[in-house]
């Protein structure tokens, strides 16, 4: 699908706050409430909006400690595969999981109350996941940024 500018203002809009109305967004962007309806759902249809959601602070629900764990694996056959993946949805302190190119193979991203909580996370995740050759753990001091999609990056 391609984006005009009225589409791209649109995804802004939701992506800062999806509990607006049709006709609010609409009068935005200059659009009466059916044509603005039938972009949006245009790109639902298309998979670029996959979902409306609210966004949750994670430290004011106790969520205080990020943390990025890089994993090494010794195996990489399907049934490995399989069962790391089962593991890491079975967690849900892992909110984030990355197959990643160069040294490390997977990135997790883990959101814990503190350091106690995060090594029951651990021994959890080692004690599922046979073949891991290396886990190690970094923790967040601060998140400097965090945006949503750059709409204004896609090219036109």
């Amino acid at each position: 699908m391609k984006l005009d500018s009225k589409d791209r203002t649109i995804l802004e809009i939701l992506q800062r706050d999806a509990s607006l109305s049709i006709q609010e967004i609409g009068d935005r962007v200059a659009l009466s409430a059916n044509p603005c309806w039938r972009r949006i759902r245009q790109m639902e249809e298309a998979g670029i909006i996959e979902r409306r959601v609210a966004v949750v602070n994670a430290p004011a629900l106790g969520l205080s400690m990020t943390v990025f764990v890089s994993i090494r694996i010794s195996a990489h056959d399907k049934a490995w595969l399989e069962r790391f993946g089962a593991a890491i949805r079975a967690i849900p302190e892992i909110v984030e999981c990355h197959r990643m190119s160069g040294d490390v193979d997977y990135l997790l991203k883990m959101l814990v109350r503190d350091i106690q909580h995060y090594d029951g996370v651990y021994q959890r995740l080692i004690s599922e996941v046979p073949g891991l050759s290396d886990v190690s753990s970094t923790f967040s001091m601060e998140q400097m940024k965090s945006t949503p999609v750059p709409v204004s990056a896609v090219p036109v």
